[in-house]
């Protein structure tokens, strides 16, 4: 075959996949209410959404708004596969769920029953505690970046339990508080193949999407694997322009990990109604809220959200890494779901499956609660009142044994500043007493007495907390 024959061969293809793509989208009659939800974004040249609406189990109104992938001019379709981030924690949480039910897993089991390695908080972790979120066990993402760790290296699951397991302490004591965590779910997964012999991809497909018929679904434990419609994420640079946002080597399943497309999800969503997989025991377990130790319940169950919007009983969870965002916003009284795929990390899921539920539902919903004035940030600027200039005293290198990284502190020009292994340089902005922020961090210097060097310092961030470093 000459070149000019194979390029327009590959030519003919491409205009014959976008044909086939925008010919599925053009299944349903446009609605224009729904694609001004969308309008931003269904565009030639910008990432965006495949969006699905459910009824009684079928799809009323689907459609993919820009391009799935903006190297191949391949737009949005509801047959392109994403990633779901932490929409996979309800897959992971059904797999406990199933092992709950055979009966090879309690969820009063101290997590040390699977993982002998974990430290004695000298309170018990139970397998409850992870599937809630109340196990007051550090963000494993949170521990990588304040050790300098980048998801996107190559990073084993033995090298990340072993990460978890080396943390001498806990956000709190277990069962005490809510705190959204991924390493709960991420050892969920282990837990799942520690149990069966099985990883999570493995039981999943076994015990969940075979039997579902999710063909195009499954936990991405192989970075290698070579997955069919597979749409790219993008964010934005700070010129403006996309750019691919996408860890190649990033494999960690259980709090996220799942690819999937808009069809699987629907036959997943179905299962809620139908109880094909689990029966009636797997969806009681599924959406059963969890319980502080105070005996105050939280809005978290198995992997779901289980609240309510405006008169409504909702089901949902949402999901973002890289530049993937996903969203899946169950009604379980008007059998009705949205579903939204995406790829650019700007999109907020969650708004958009609103305005989408309003379209259909709003006349069945209540009066739209008041709108919240807007709150001026506190300034971070100067120094606090109170707060200590003997900026000096506080430089120098610190140690954590907990997440095995220097930092080292410096002193220039009246400022502090911080910088780490795969850290670069960040100012510390004052903002209490010996106590400064640099983005989400807030670091927290000690000192033997007034106007002293400092010892050290703890250090957290959201989700990992009261990381104590030592200087050196």
């Amino acid at each position: 075959m000459v070149p000019t024959t194979r390029v327009a061969v590959a030519a003919t293809l491409c205009a014959l996949i976008t044909a086939v793509s925008s010919a599925r989208a053009q299944q349903f009659p446009r609605d224009p209410k729904v694609d001004r939800i969308f309008a931003d974004w269904d565009k030639p040249d910008s990432p965006g959404c495949a969006v699905g609406v459910l009824k009684d189990g079928r799809f009323i109104y689907q459609r993919g708004y820009g391009m799935a992938n903006l190297d191949y001019d391949i737009p949005s379709a509801p047959e392109m596969v994403y990633y779901v981030g932490s929409v996979s924690k309800q897959f992971t949480a059904a797999a406990i769920a199933l092992l709950v039910l055979d009966g090879k897993v309690s969820l009063d089991d101290d997590i040390r029953k699977y993982f002998p390695e974990m430290p004695d908080y000298g309170s018990p972790i139970t397998v409850r505690h992870l599937v809630y979120h109340t196990s007051g066990i550090r963000d494993v993402y949170g521990i990588m970046g304040i050790a300098g760790l980048r998801m996107e290296d190559v990073f084993t699951d033995s090298e990340a339990v072993a990460l978890i397991a080396r943390q001498k302490a806990l956000n709190f004591k277990p069962g005490e508080k809510y705190l959204y965590t991924n390493s709960g779910y991420f050892l969920m997964a282990q837990l799942v193949k520690r149990v069966t012999g099985k990883s999570l991809r493995e039981f999943a497909d076994e015990r969940i999407f075979r039997p579902l018929g999710m063909t195009r679904t499954h936990f991405h434990d192989d970075p290698g694997h070579v997955m069919k419609k597979r749409a790219m994420s993008y964010e934005r640079d700070s010129s403006g322009a996309y750019r691919i946002s996408y860890m190649q080597n990033f494999d960690k399943i259980g709090a996220g990990g799942l690819y999937t497309n808009l069809d699987d999800m629907r036959k997943w969503d179905e299962n809620y109604y139908t109880r094909t997989v689990g029966g009636e025991a797997l969806q009681k377990l599924l959406h059963t809220r969890g319980v502080l130790s105070s005996g105050d319940t939280i809005p978290y169950a198995f992997g779901n959200f289980v609240a309510s919007h405006r008169g409504l009983r909702t089901v949902e969870h949402a999901g973002g890494l890289m530049g993937y965002k996903a969203h899946i916003y169950r009604f379980p009284d008007h059998h009705f779901t949205v579903l939204e795929t995406c790829n650019l990390g700007a999109i907020d899921t969650g708004p958009l499956a609103e305005a989408v539920a309003e379209v259909y539902l709003g006349d069945k919903m209540g009066p739209k609660p008041p709108r919240a004035a807007a709150q001026r940030p506190p300034s971070a600027s100067g120094v606090p009142a109170g707060a200590s200039a003997d900026y000096a005293n506080l430089a120098g290198d610190y140690y954590s044994e907990e997440v095995d990284a220097t930092y080292r502190v410096t002193y220039r020009d009246g400022r502090l500043s911080y910088s780490g292994h795969h850290i670069p340089m960040r100012v510390l902005v004052p903002i209490g007493p010996d106590t400064f922020r640099a983005g989400e961090l807030t670091v927290r210097f000690e000192r033997s007495a007034p106007g002293a060097a400092a010892t050290g310092f703890t250090i957290g961030a959201g989700r990992a907390l009261g990381f104590r470093f030592q200087r050196r």
